[in-house]
């Protein structure tokens, strides 16, 4: 039975806390959150108990898994005392807002022989799971180019009600690094090559109180040759479904919110969806999470449990974190950034 610690009760903590209080592996023996009267809350509805101070809670507890779910900045400093006191480490998206903090954390958790995973939830939606497969399988030939969207909306409101959010400090960024960095990470796991250069642009078009941005558009290019165009921004009318589309020699891979559509040259086609049949209750959260956190956080155990590495090490998400520092640095800089 692994003991668990979850640290931060915000709007991700119920992704993280029912999972690991249902698999039957785990046992959540304490929660921590700077606000006490949240973790208070939360504690009591686990029936464990609550710290305010994640060094507290670490020490004491003797812990086996740790899942970080705190504001961004927040990310490296618990991962890296964690793993130096050899406790596995489970966090959220991003790993971090600075790329050397995120290569301490994938060093100290190496020296001290401790696993870390990162939450990068949507590569187990069917719709990604089917376009990997088929992708993969050569099916499609050769990918020549690709494009994805994000167009979202985070009001001037949404921001006042964080005292982190908007912030370069400790949200690290705005629509890149917070709402459209899964579909990026997705883009990149399914092009699945090195890339080359990035050269992008971010700006703050259409909020008043925030540092960020709230757009950005840019180009990658993999050193297998491929480009791919981005676009992303923040203050659009509603949450719209993300899209992403694969042009192929053989055919056109394309994906909107979950449902994936492989249309081949020849006249097949291919369709997954998310099967509303497949629930996990998260709580009171958004719909749209579905159920892959849980696909993920059972990879995570499963390999604990094996001696094996999870599907997304901290080794893997580097290479997403690399990509949204660059669009960063290149977009505050105004220069292409190679690889």
């Amino acid at each position: 039975m692994f003991r668990v610690g979850i640290v931060g009760c915000g709007n991700i903590y119920p992704m993280h806390a029912y999972p690991v209080n249902e698999l039957e592996c785990t046992e959540v023996v304490a929660i921590c959150d700077i606000k006490e009267d949240r973790a208070k809350a939360k504690s009591q509805e686990l029936g464990c108990k609550y710290y305010t101070d994640y060094k507290e809670m670490i020490d004491k507890e003797n812990l086996d898994v740790i899942h970080i779910c705190t504001p961004h900045y927040m990310h490296p400093p618990i991962a890296i005392y964690a793993a130096q006191k050899k406790v596995n480490v489970l966090t959220e998206k991003p790993m971090s807002i600075k790329l050397e903090d995120a290569k301490k954390m994938i060093d100290t958790a190496k020296d001290n022989d401790v696993t870390l995973g990162v939450i990068f939830q949507n590569r187990y939606n069917k719709g990604s799971q089917l376009i990997k497969r088929t992708l993969e399988s050569g099916e499609l030939g050769k990918i020549i180019s690709g494009k994805l969207s994000v167009t979202w909306d985070r009001s001037d409101e949404y921001y006042t009600k964080s005292d982190w959010k908007g912030t370069w400090d400790k949200e690290g960024g705005g629509v890149i690094i917070d709402q459209a960095i899964h579909t990026m990470d997705l883009m990149r796991w399914l092009i699945d090559s090195e890339i080359e250069y990035i050269d992008a642009n971010i700006s703050n078009r259409a909020h008043e109180i925030i540092e960020v941005e709230d757009s950005a558009e840019g180009v990658i290019k993999y050193k297998n040759g491929i480009f791919t165009g981005f676009y992303a921004i923040n203050y659009y009318g509603y949450d719209a479904p993300v899209e992403i589309e694969i042009y192929c020699e053989n055919g056109i891979a394309s994906m909107k919110a979950d449902k994936a559509t492989i249309k081949f040259n020849d006249g097949r086609t291919f369709i997954a969806d998310a099967d509303p049949n497949e629930t996990f209750d998260y709580g009171n959260v958004k719909s749209y999470w579905g159920v892959s956190h849980i696909k993920q956080i059972k990879n995570y155990y499963n390999s604990l449990l094996n001696g094996t590495k999870p599907d997304i090490t901290g080794e893997e998400a580097y290479k997403t974190q690399k990509m949204i520092c660059a669009i960063y640095d290149g977009g505050k800089q105004k220069k292409r950034i190679m690889f």
